[in-house]
């Protein structure tokens, strides 16, 4: 396979994963809100979270004079100055489907080509709460429909593969990316931590990531942030998990490797990554500080990035 087209579907994949992310955590700041006064709502940073999650501020703040629902739900949906915009990452994503449309079947170019013609109808807009709300339901149904077309009728070669990388790279970094700004931004200061806003955080984090029913299916029990971290950093069984993401790159990786003839960098940041998820503990990931664990793994996971391209991509 060439290079060049090797990264279209890399970087297609990743893009429809991103703009699933960026609708995630609008759709989080909105319920966080909406919560009633007397559960801290209004009075948290729910939106300056949603620029935090998404790693877009310095983009942001040349562009807008303040942070507040209407900015930033313009500037994480629609804006076309940020490269990691719902908009831009539909755009970016059909972009790269067209300059390979061989490699993809019909079903994933028609999930992406009709969700940007969609999406242009929403340009311009002033749309309320509960538009926006469906709106966003609507991406998340945009990635799905890319995502299981990829699953069930691309051919196991290097095509899907290839799809395969970018998604499960660019869900490792969203989860960390929302795991870290939950613990580390969202509570304010004023709050008690096990309070009633941090109990409805930590369950409108785990909707937002599809998994607050495998939660309660795993612990059955009350919310916890350590077993939310547990679920959402080591269980394998979970498909947003940091673990889970990494089993798929190290299979989909070494699936490349056998079939090219030759092992490189990234098998071996992937495999070193995934072997550190299973050797450690939660409470170990608590002792040495859960924010520091989660940027220590954003800037391994960047590193694989980076290795991949230099390997396969350029």
């Amino acid at each position: 396979m060439l290079s060049r087209t090797a990264d279209n579907l890399y970087w297609v994949s990743r893009y429809t994963e991103r703009a699933d992310f960026i609708a995630r955590i609008l759709d989080a700041a909105l319920r966080l809100t909406a919560l009633p006064a007397s559960y801290g709502g209004g009075e948290s940073n729910e939106w300056g979270s949603a620029l935090a999650s998404a790693g877009s501020a310095e983009i942001f703040r040349p562009l807008y004079d303040s942070v507040n629902e209407h900015t930033v739900r313009d500037f994480l949906a629609f804006s076309p100055h940020n490269p990691s915009s719902i908009r831009s990452c539909l755009q970016t994503a059909r972009e790269n489907a067209r300059s390979v449309r061989t490699a993809l079947t019909g079903e994933m170019w028609e999930s992406i080509n009709e969700a940007w013609l969609t999406l242009r109808s929403y340009e311009g807009r002033d749309l309320s709460r509960e538009e926006f709300a469906r709106f966003l339901d609507w991406v998340k149904g945009v990635s799905l429909a890319f995502d299981g077309s990829a699953y069930r009728t691309m051919l196991r070669n290097d095509s899907y593969w290839f799809t395969r990388l970018g998604v499960a790279i660019e869900r490792a970094d969203n989860t960390a990316r929302i795991l870290d700004v939950k613990y580390h931004v969202l509570l304010p200061e004023t709050e008690r931590v096990g309070g009633s806003l941090d109990y409805f955080q930590w369950t409108t984090i785990l909707r937002e990531v599809s998994a607050l029913t495998a939660y309660h299916w795993v612990y059955r029990e009350s919310i916890k942030p350590w077993l939310v971290a547990d679920l959402l950093i080591l269980n394998r069984q979970m498909p947003r998990s940091l673990a889970n993401c990494y089993e798929m790159l190290v299979r989909h990786l070494d699936l490349i490797a056998d079939a090219y003839g030759r092992r490189g960098p990234s098998q071996r940041l992937a495999s070193n990554m995934l072997a550190r998820l299973d050797r450690i503990s939660v409470e170990g990931v608590f002792a040495g500080g859960l924010h520091e664990f989660i940027q220590d793994f954003i800037q391994e996971n960047n590193r694989l990035g980076e290795a991949i391209t230099d390997q396969y991509l350029v």
